[in-house]
């Protein structure tokens, strides 16, 4: 990391004081928060403030570090609780004076991790890859409380990439930045160098002389540089004294003599005794030894055979283990490419809020390292134990990121609405209208009525139902092969023989627009319009698909706005308009879908309602595919069908014997 400060002007203004705070960890504690850095500027000040930037620092400073066991975020907002108290109190005794008129920016860095939180006109910038992203904007600023004082609110959190380059300004010199294309020029420096910066600097010297005010420039950087500070201001005489070269003394050099001492060595006299030993004669019998024979060994083919297999064993052994070790070098790489690309995304999450293309490259880049983690993630049990460790903390780590993204909503209690008894009726399928909930079944005959005044009852047909759809105030149920039954005020009113289409066909689902009926025939791959005549007459079934789209669509289900929209069995949702392909939609959900059992919408909603029962969910998407809601609920454990309000704000789920309620 390289940090550059720079003080435009300090003296020019006699009512402002400014001011950069930069701290590194002084020890092993202390790492673990990282390093942090402040940029101050006070208007409008009076004498008893010389020192009020100094103050507030030091006590954000002091706290922050003293938080060792916390992680940074959390250190830094209980470092800015107390610079709030830090800030009261001066207030209650009685010097407000600073009051609107401070503007300050605290920021820490952890690794690639960013924390920040400003107040006032300072100005906080991100240059990447020749952008530059005004990155304050995700603060949100509430009015200042007088008592208790609250100055220091929100924090934004973010990841960024190697190669980023943070500018902190204050109000003058984030504007001239601006205006004269010097952060245009700065987020062009690639590599970021000390030489390129000040040459940027140097060509705007004039304008820069005319401004008041100070900025940080921490380029992320892999070379680790010792800060520099440079103070710009108009130039002044100085008086240098001249300089004075003394002479060099020399003395010769001394050597003291050698002076040799001889010790004489010592002789020591030893006295000798002697005493007369007798003569003592001993035979000893020479051993017999046994004869030993020795039969000559001779080496057989088969024995070098069995040499050389060893050999290549051994060899072939320390090959495998120096591929191994080759192989686990290029996992461990794979893992570091992946986490930068996370730490990518996560920086565009800043922006997230505001910039919703920044929202949608972090989507992508988090799904592309989500494919690509899940690779090592099938393998990682024959990593070693360090290794396998960090593939899955990363997988976690996307995961949360691309849950929240595409706004997961787990229900851990859905709202139980009904329960159907097992010895009573069985349902399979339902539709809503008028308040109530119908359900029916394709194997059983009758109708149920769930009343929203819990009058709940059985309404008998002749026959079993296999589709149903709402239309205006009443209820159309189809029965196969080709009955029409209306129903109105919990009875069926009247019934209608479709003409059947020409070849065998299989209806599986049913819509309606402006009156005229929609069948998909999934034997067939067509879709079947029967367009609407009068008093409940409907003329001659028709293709409605043109030729060229015909036996193309793969349909699963059905529904229409104005538009048909089909989901396919590869789980691709197309729309279809005047008979013809409009487009294919680009759903990017995760968790990605396994098997998308039905879609819902009609004229008056302005969503896509996707069913998912493998995955125990359902997912809402706008109609430019982009997702607004999923729910998912351990309980959802045998999805069978939904159905939406007319407003679209409650949905209902018929989930084997239990019906659930979920409201947007």
């Amino acid at each position: 990391m390289q940090v550059f400060e720079f003080h435009f002007n300090p003296k020019a203004k006699t009512d402002v004081i400014f001011e950069s705070f930069c701290y590194e960890p002084e020890n092993v504690y202390e790492k673990r928060m990282g390093s942090l850095y402040m940029l101050g500027f006070l208007k409008n000040t009076l004498p008893q403030n010389a020192r009020f930037l100094d103050g507030l620092a030091r006590a954000i400073k002091e706290k922050y570090y003293k938080s060792v066991s916390a992680t940074p975020e959390k250190s830094l907002k209980e470092s800015l609780r107390i610079a709030n108290d830090y800030l009261e109190k001066i207030a209650k005794g009685g010097d407000v004076s600073w009051l609107g008129n401070l503007s300050f920016a605290v920021v820490s860095f952890k690794n690639s991790e960013l924390n920040f939180t400003k107040i006032g006109d300072i100005k906080i910038f991100l240059l990447r890859q020749g952008q530059i992203i005004d990155i304050d904007n995700k603060l949100k600023f509430d009015e200042i409380e007088p008592y208790p004082l609250k100055i220091f609110g929100n924090i934004v959190s973010g990841k960024l990439a190697a190669e980023d380059t943070v500018v902190i300004a204050t109000k003058d010199p984030a504007s001239i930045f601006l205006s004269e294309g010097i952060l245009a020029r700065i987020a062009n420096i690639l590599p970021f160098e000390q030489k390129k910066l000040k040459d940027i600097l140097n060509t705007k010297k004039d304008q820069l002389l005319k401004i008041s005010g100070s900025c940080l420039i921490i380029n992320l950087s892999q070379e680790s540089l010792s800060k520099e500070k440079e103070t710009i201001s108009q130039p002044k005489r100085i008086f240098q004294f001249p300089k004075i070269k003394l002479p060099t003394l020399k003395f010769p050099s001394f050597k003291p003599p050698q002076i040799k001492v001889r010790i004489p060595k010592p002789k020591i006299f030893t006295p000798q005794f002697k005493f007369p030993l007798p003569k003592i004669s001993l035979k000893i019998p020479k051993p017999q030894l046994p004869e030993i024979k020795i039969k000559s060994f001779c080496v057989g083919k088969n024995t070098i055979l069995l040499l050389v297999l060893v050999f290549f064993l051994l060899v072939g052994y320390f090959i495998f283990e120096k591929s191994e070790e080759k192989q686990l070098e290029n996992y461990q790489d794979q893992l570091n490419q992946i986490q930068e690309k996370v730490n990518q995304a996560e920086s565009y999450l800043i922006l997230s809020g505001e910039n919703s293309q920044a929202e949608e490259t972090a989507n992508t880049m988090l799904k592309e390292s989500w494919q690509e983690i899940d690779f090592l993630f099938g393998i990682a049990s024959s990593f070693p134990l360090d290794l396998s460790g960090q593939v899955l903390e990363l997988r976690e780590t996307i995961a949360e990121s691309l849950y929240q993204l595409n706004n997961f909503v787990e229900i851990p209690g859905p709202e139980l609405v009904f329960e159907f008894d097992i010895k009573g009726f069985i349902p399979h399928r339902m539709v809503a209208g008028d308040g109530n909930l119908y359900f029916y079944s394709p194997y059983v005959e009758n109708i149920f009525n769930l009343a929203g005044n819990n009058e709940n009852e059985i309404i008998q047909t002749s026959r079993a139902i296999d589709l149903a759809i709402l239309s205006d105030d009443s209820i159309w149920f189809f029965s196969k092969p080709g009955t029409l039954l209306n129903f109105e005020d919990n009875q069926i009113k009247e019934s209608f023989e479709l003409e059947e289409p020409s070849s065998e066909f299989s209806f599986s689902s049913l819509a309606t627009y402006r009156s005229s009926l929609y069948f998909l025939d999934t034997k067939n791959d067509r879709i079947v319009k029967y367009p609407y005549q009068r008093d409940f007459e409907w003329r001659d079934p028709e293709l409605w698909l043109s030729s060229a789209n015909r036996k193309a669509i793969d349909g699963r289900s059905m529904a229409v706005d104005g538009s048909i929209w089909i989901l396919s069995k590869n789980n691709a949702i197309k729309e279809y308009y005047a008979g013809a392909l409009q487009e294919t939609l680009d759903t990017a959900i995760f968790p990605e879908p396994e098997s998308l059992s039905k879609i819902f919408t009609s004229p008056q909603l302005s969503y896509l309602y996707l069913l998912e029962p493998i995955q125990n969910r359902i997912i809402i998407l706008n109609k430019s595919s982009q997702v607004v809601k999923q729910f998912y609920s351990e309980k959802f454990d045998n999805l069978l069908d939904f159905a939406v309000s007319k407003d679209g704000k409650t949905i209902w789920l018929l989930n084997g014997l239990k019906v659930y309620k979920i409201l947007l």
